[in-house]
């Protein structure tokens, strides 16, 4: 069948694999596939490219998929020309034609060519193919700062495009096993999660909810939230567990200091869980070191101390003003910074322990004899599916 739209995707991490590029290559083609299973497409990958055909009903479908697959650094509409440098010369003209009406007054040619046989190198390309644009003006050259940048790849076929926009990068989603992200409803958790995601894990997600304390609105915020990466994950379920129990008994017996500390701590109790249940191989917060009073470095080894599993903290490193800018670029932001509380905020001691001990916090643990609670609240959990 022949399609009237091509797309292009250029692989980036995925080449400095070893023998083992083949079970990358071929997850990164099925998760492709999974975006476009409900439309005509043909996706193939062949020598450090990924081909995506189709019918122009199914353009803003590919384009939704390839600018979230994870991946790939970077994709294009392209056209494909006859392998000869007078075929080449004409589109890079149509090309530049676009660009100018588009505003630009300079352009680059850069050529790629693994065909061999091809009569003209890289740089016979690049100067011959845009001859026709530059000598009928329609642009200026300039190497070193263009406002658009035409790329010819010489390969079985020849690709002609340009305005080439940013990829994903990372793994293929599933070629590293699985995480359980605890999800809230703030910034820093769907960070965390989109970041493992790009570190090729599948998720899913835990939420936990204190009704009547914590609204249903807070609840539709953390969902909309697992929505949105699933548009990365291609498919997350959400496990939302009751804790106002659990949260009642922690208020009754801990010390007020060290209420947020003991929440942390039956939540980890409640993942493992949880991570048993679904074959998850690790936990996944979104803790940024010193950010709260729960996230000094003693504060979290009380909560690592209850982990069976790998607690994995990809944003540990990193600041506010960085977690925003992915926020805002993944398309969390909006929804994070609606003004529905969780149950971390709303039972939040005045002064909350900065630097306990684990010792102590096991201590008060024991003394809270909440496990019975925290394993009820687990089995009543709710689950919610979401796949693109």
């Amino acid at each position: 069948m022949e399609y009237s739209k091509f797309y292009i995707g250029k692989i980036g991490e995925l080449i400095l694999k070893g023998s083992n590029i083949k079970i990358f290559e071929k997850q990164l083609v099925r998760n492709t596939k999974a975006y476009l299973k409900d439309v005509n497409a043909r996706v193939t990958l062949q020598a450090g490219r990924l081909y995506v055909e189709c019918d122009e009903e199914a353009q803003e479908r590919v384009e939704f998929a390839l600018s979230h697959l994870i991946g790939i650094t970077g994709w294009a509409e392209a056209v494909i020309v006859e392998k000869n440098i007078e075929a080449i010369k004409q589109e890079v003209l149509n090309e530049a034609i676009k660009a100018r009406d588009a505003g630009a007054k300079t352009f680059k040619l850069e050529s790629r060519r693994s065909d061999k046989s091809f009569p003209y190198d890289h740089y016979g390309i690049c100067s011959e193919g845009s001859s026709l644009a530059y000598n009928q003006k329609i642009l200026d050259v300039d190497v070193k700062n263009p406002d658009v940048v035409i790329m010819v790849e010489v390969r079985d076929r020849c690709f002609v495009y340009s305005n080439r926009t940013k990829g994903r990068r990372g793994l293929p989603v599933g070629v590293s096993g699985k995480g359980l992200l605890l999800l809230s409803g703030g910034l820093d958790s769907p960070v965390a999660g989109y970041r493992m995601l790009r570190r090729g894990m599948t998720i899913d997600c835990v939420y936990f909810h204190a009704y009547p304390y914590t609204s249903d609105e807070a609840r539709e915020k953390v969902e909309h939230l697992a929505e949105i990466l699933s548009g990365y994950g291609l498919r997350i379920h959400i496990n939302t567990i009751p804790f106002t129990e659990v949260q009642m008994q922690i208020k009754k017996k801990s010390p007020e200091n060290y209420t947020t500390l003991m929440l942390r701590l039956c939540m980890m109790k409640a993942a493992n869980m949880l991570a048993e249940r679904i074959g998850a191989s690790c936990l996944i917060t979104g803790e940024s070191l010193g950010q709260v009073a729960s996230q000094t470095i003693e504060n979290m080894s009380c909560t690592e101390s209850m982990a069976e599993y790998p607690l994995l903290r990809p944003l540990v490193g990193t600041d506010k003003e960085e977690i925003v800018e992915i926020a805002k670029e993944i398309g969390t932001y909006e929804t994070s910074i609606l003004p529905y509380e969780d149950c971390c905020v709303l039972f939040s001691p005045r002064h909350p322990v900065l630097r306990s001990s684990v010792e102590e916090a096991q201590r008060i643990y024991k003394e809270l004899e909440i496990d019975d609670l925290v394993r009820e609240a687990f089995e009543k959990r709710e689950i919610k599916l979401y796949e693109v």
